[in-house]
Parts: C-alpha cells; structure tokens; sequence
C-alpha cells in the first residue's frame, strides 16, 4: 500500500476526536450512568448514521483494508468478544485499516477500527484481543455518549468533516500510477487530483475539533482497563494480554525502543491511550482476580472459550463465534498478521527484504510457518510468483486444510501463469467451504482472467448470494465485472453503483443509477430495482450537503470530496 505521510496525519489528527487522551486524575472506577441524556443527545439510531458515513469516507480515502480474510477474522475474533461484552445487543462492526501505524480507536454505532501497525506489532492473538476489549468497553459503557453530551452532537460532524477533508487531501497524494503484478487483494484507491484549497478546509474543521476536544477521563480508561479484562477472560482469553500489551507499548517509551525517546515520534497509540506501569500493574492485579474468581466458579480452564455465549443478532453465521472456526484460532492470528505486513506495505522488496534478511540471520523466525507464509506472499508481490508455490506447496502439505495457506497456493498458483490448476484448486475449496467470501471473490476473479462469457457467468452465480448491505465493495465490483463480461450490463451499472455507495461515494452512485435509469432497454423489474436505490441514496445526498460537507465544490464533489456522475463501468453508457 502507497505510504502516503499527510494523508496519515490527517487523519491522525481527525480521529484524535475518537481516541483515548488521559484528562483528570480521578481515582474511582465510574459505572455507567443510565439516567443520562446522552441517548437522548445521539440516538442509536444516530450513531449508526455517523458509524456508516465515518466508514464510507474512510473507504472512499482508500484507507480500509479490503481484504476478505482478514476482515472475516477480525470480524470473528471480534464477534467472540462481543458475545461476552457487558452489551452483547449492540451492533459492532470491527475494521482494520490500511495504515502501519499503532492506533485503534472506536467510534459511534459500534464501529472499532483496528490500523494494520497495531496488529502486526502484537505478539499473540489474545494481546490483539485486548485491544478490541478495551475499544469494545468504551462503547459498552457509554463513554462515548457521555462525551457527546457536552458537545451536543457537534463534535461526530467535525470529525466527518475532518475525514472528508483528508480524503480530499488524499486523493492529491495519490496521484501515482498504478503498476506491478496484479494483486487481487490490492486497494480500490480513488486517483485523480484535487486542489490545494481542500488544506484549507481540513485546517478550518481542525480549529472547530480543537474546541470540542472529546475527552475520556482516567475514571473512563481504568473502566475500560477494567470491564475489558473481564470480556477477555470470559471469552476465554488471557486476562493478563492486556497488561502484556501496556507493557509492550511502554517499551517503546525506552531509549532505543521502536518509538524513539522524543514524545513527538511516539506511535499515536501511545499518545491517545498513556500507559504507566501504575497502569499496568492495575491491570495485571485485576487480571489475577478474574482468574481467581472463574476458578472459584468453576467456569473452566482459561484460555478455552467459556460456556453461555450470549446470541448476537447481527451475526448470520453463529459458527463465526467458535475456535473451530477456519478463519479463527492462534495459528490462524500469526497468518493473519503476516498478511496485514505484506498488503500493507509501502514497497513489495522492502517487507521482501524482510522476510528474507531475519530468515537467514534467525532459525526460528525461518521455522515460523506464518513468516514463511509472508515470505511467499511478499514473493507473489514482487513477481517471482513460481517461487512462492514452492514455498507455500510443503507448508499445506504440513498442514492441510487451511484456508489461508490453500488460497495464498491458489493465487500463486494464478499468478505464476498456471491457470487451470489455480482454477482446479478454488473449485475445491469453494467445495468445501462455500459460500465463502474470501474463496468466492478469488475463483470469480480467476474465472474473470480470460475474459469468456462461459467463465463470468459461474462468477455471477457464485458472488451474487453474497450481495448484502454487509458484504465488502470489493464483491460487488467484482459482480459488476462479471456482468459486464456475460453481457448483462444493466445489472452492471447496479452492482458499480451499489460498489460507489459502500465505498463512501454517495453521490458517485447516484450520478450512476440516474444515468442508468435513461437506458432504454430497461424492464420492470430493473427500472423498479434502479428506482428503489435512487430513493434509497437521494436522502443521503441531500443530508450530507445539508451538513456543508462539500469540500471541493468546483469540482462538482459530493459532500465526501469526490465527484459527482463518474460512471464506474461500462453499463452506464447508452447502447
């Protein structure tokens, strides 16, 4: 992934707004306070809007990692947690972001963003876990709304604002072309330049934010500290991960650690949420207690999913929830976190030279079966694709059926230029696990490779069952082009434009569906399909110039800084 510096601030800077800053020094340990107005102030219903309109914008910045396995087990190792939160009924939807820095931070509506330089500096998956506890604790006792209540809704505008100024911004600094091996896990960027004005705006919504500052106390934070641990040990974590990780964090305090000794060069993690080892022996000390406790209860040996997982009402498939899950488990934590090193490196050779320079100097980092998965992925990325099906070949052979080593073989396999053993390979996977996301958008696409009609139909029968308000733009793009090719370019141009609206392009999509609806080969049923999306996305629009979020008008951008009627496929245009 492109590094690009002041797109990272900007955004550093708008999600501060949501992050952990320590303010006073009170000692006691706050519970919720269910007589407050907050609720009253932003309503669930609000924060959902807020939570969907901040993911959109992050989207159409290019800056969310679409990826559908790692996104399948952030969601199940969040969903794992969420079932034994202090609000298991509150919709959570869990995010990993394209940036290699240390931050996380959680937001209205029950959306934690999780940045790829957290998960790759964590060392086990219950130290990844505890982060998400802790994000989850704040959104479970309330500390959002309290923090709203004194701002009186104002301050999740300036931080969509703030975000859509970055996108703005973002969209000059990529202006860089595309190029290298194909990657069908890459980033949809949004190229193109706009002017130096949207600085401008981003400074001017900078000011406001510097004013309604959204504060969590110490009291909030040890809560969180607190309530987050007793999530991890009943999920069936280890209650101690979460002070191993202050622990790392403040490592990085000490002369010579990753973060430097000047407090400027600290990693944002560890400017929003302070550690001291007062901190951390707080939370070891109630780590120990909890363990103490469920041995007391008899609830069973930790680190083994505790009984009496409550349902989760947004989750369709409950299996997401259980360590048997192929997409969850701490081998499957160590492939995931090489996965996030390689997409979202700024150079293929760098993280390449990486895997290869701590393999030759270190025996066991060459042992790793998740470093060797990197190294092959990293090899993929770099074009030495033959390479990497050597690599990858005797890694299922030792462990067979994993889903995330039998893909990585696929796509080498499909990069190498060996197409029909690719193809041979993703139908047996689909086999045996259909339905899957991350499967089904890799066959389709390696169906798509040689442009017939005969393979782009199997893609639109294997991606559409997956098409839902949840599913990954990445799907429905990748449905539009499968259309296009089997020569049904009406359902085309809904599926690009049903991709712009999930990617945070509102006005993008709309702009499509209004072209689309001039076609003249249109039936009943399409014209009411393009008919209930227009009314679907023409309030959002309007909302959203409602809120002057219009940064860059001269170029005709909707409230998101991106342009209005660009057209993502070929369905748009009249026959």
């Amino acid at each position: 992934m492109p590094h690009f510096p002041r797109l990272h601030a900007l955004l550093t800077a708008a999600t501060l707004l949501l992050a952990l800053p320590a303010a006073a020094q009170q000692q006691d340990v706050r519970l919720p306070d269910l007589g407050s107005s907050a609720d009253a102030l932003i309503s669930p219903q609000e924060a959902q809007q807020y939570g969907r309109e901040m993911l959109g914008e992050l989207r159409a910045a290019g800056l969310v990692l679409d990826d559908p396995l790692v996104d399948e087990y952030l969601q199940s190792l969040g969903y794992r947690l969420a079932s034994h939160s202090a609000d298991p009924g509150q919709h959570y939807t869990f995010v990993a972001l394209g940036i290699p820095e240390i931050n996380a931070f959680a937001s209205p509506g029950g959306y934690i963003y999780v940045f790829s330089g957290l998960i790759t500096i964590t060392d086990s998956q219950d130290e990844l876990a505890a982060v998400l506890a802790h994000e989850l604790a704040h959104i479970s006792q309330h500390h959002l709304q309290r923090a709203y209540e004194d701002q009186k809704k104002s301050t999740p505008l300036y931080v969509l604002g703030a975000i859509a100024a970055a996108v703005a911004a973002g969209k000059a600094d990529s202006s860089e072309s595309r190029g290298g091996v194909y990657n069908p896990y890459a980033y949809d960027y949004n190229y193109g330049a706009t002017a130096d004005p949207s600085m401008g705006a981003f400074y001017s919504v900078l000011a406001l934010m510097e004013q309604h500052q959204i504060d969590f106390t110490r009291k909030d934070e040890e809560e969180a500290d607190h309530v987050g641990i007793a999530t991890l040990a009943r999920a069936g974590f280890d209650p101690e991960a979460m002070a191993e990780f202050f622990q790392r964090m403040q490592n990085l305090l000490r002369p010579g650690g990753e973060g430097g000794e000047a407090s400027g060069d600290l990693p944002p993690f560890l400017q929003d949420h302070p550690v001291n080892s007062v901190r951390i022996a707080d939370a070891k000390a109630r780590a120990h207690v909890i363990e103490q406790q469920m041995r007391l209860q008899g609830a069973g040996t930790l680190r083994q999913p505790s009984y009496g997982m409550l349902p989760l009402p947004f989750v369709k498939n409950a299996s997401t929830l259980l360590e048997s899950s192929p997409h969850q488990g701490r081998t499957e934590y160590a492939l995931i976190r090489e996965r996030v090193r390689v997409l979202t490196a700024s150079n293929p050779h760098g993280v390449l030279d990486y895997y290869t320079r701590n393999m030759a100097r270190d025996p066991k980092f060459a042992e790793a079966v998740s470093n060797r998965y990197g190294y092959a992925l990293a090899l993929v990325q770099s074009g030495d694709a033959a390479k990497a099906v050597g690599v990858l070949q005797p890694l299922l052979a030792a462990h067979p059926g994993n889903l995330t080593l039998e893909l990585g073989l696929a796509w080498a396999l499909r990069q190498a230029g060996q197409r029909r053993q690719a193809l041979e390979h993703y139908a047996s996977l689909n086999a045996m696990w259909p339905n899957d996301p991350a499967i089904v958008l890799d066959y389709s696409n390696a169906l798509l490779d040689d442009g017939s009609a005969s393979g782009a139909r199997i893609a639109q029968g294997l991606l559409k069952p997956l098409l839902n308000d949840d599913s990954e733009p990445s799907l429905y793009r990748a449905y539009g082009h499968a259309c296009h090719v089997a020569g049904d370019d009406i359902h085309a141009g809904i599926a690009y434009a049903d991709a712009a609206f999930l990617s945070g392009r509102a006005a993008d999509a709309l702009g499509q569906l209004q072209r689309l609806l001039k076609r003249k080969d249109l039936d009943y049923y399409a014209r009411a399909q393009i008919d209930a999306r227009i009314a679907q996305i023409t309030p959002i629009v309007l909302e959203m110039r409602r809120r002057h979020m219009d940064q860059d008008q001269g170029n005709g951008d909707d409230g998101s800084g991106l342009r209005f009627g660009v057209c993502a496929g070929p369905a748009c245009t009249q026959p």
